[in-house]
């Protein structure tokens, strides 16, 4: 004869595996429809990729570098000027 508490536990042992299996279930489909919902409300703002936005922050240091350059080669030709004005008078 089957013992009854035994098919209880089986019973009970199958139900909490389906219940844990539709509750990652009901997790996917809930990340899913988040998922969906934030690329949506991205999409309708006027928000930059994280590829543009690193695009525009290289060329801006590129720009910023530049600029530093070119008022090291103004400040020595001015000292130069300086110079030249001195040496003549």
């Amino acid at each position: 004869m089957t013992d009854p508490r035994g098919r209880i536990f089986d019973g009970l042992g199958r139900l909490a595996t389906d219940a844990v299996g539709m509750a990652q279930g009901v997790k996917r489909e809930a990340e899913t429809v988040l998922r969906t919902q934030a690329e949506r409300l991205l999409s309708t703002m006027d928000v930059v990729t994280r590829e543009e936005f690193e695009a525009v922050r290289d060329m801006a240091i590129a720009a910023r570098d530049e600029n530093e350059k070119l008022a090291a080669r103004i400040a020595a030709l001015e000292a130069r000027l300086v110079e030249d004005r001195g040496s003549r008078a």
